[in-house]
């Protein structure tokens, strides 16, 4: 997420806490790793719905091919509160792949 969107932070290797201004504190963990390949996080402790970030890197002739998804099972009340953060980190974190891959 954007600095201005986020304080608490705390973080190791495999997880980080944080919180999302005026929404949510979130706990995250590495479930899986494949290097070069395959990233999954899913929450640490319980959030207020489930959810999961993955990237997929699959090289290509010119480079590598990312796929980044956010599943979230969100009910209609916290779709309007958290859909706009969600895409916001989607846009954010591709940005910042994108800059440290060029």
């Amino acid at each position: 997420m954007p600095k201005d969107d986020i304080s608490e932070w705390k973080s190791t290797v495999d997880e980080a806490s944080f919180t999302i201004r005026n929404m949510i504190k979130l706990s995250l963990k590495i479930d899986e790793r494949m290097p070069v390949s395959e990233l999954k996080i899913v929450p640490a402790e319980k959030p207020p719905f489930d959810m999961e970030l993955k990237w997929i890197l699959t090289p290509s002739n010119n480079g590598t091919e990312v796929l980044y998804t956010i599943t979230a099972d969100l009910n209609m009340m916290m779709n309007m509160v958290a859909s706009g953060p969600l895409q916001k980190l989607a846009d954010d974190e591709t940005a910042n792949l994108f800059s440290l891959l060029n």
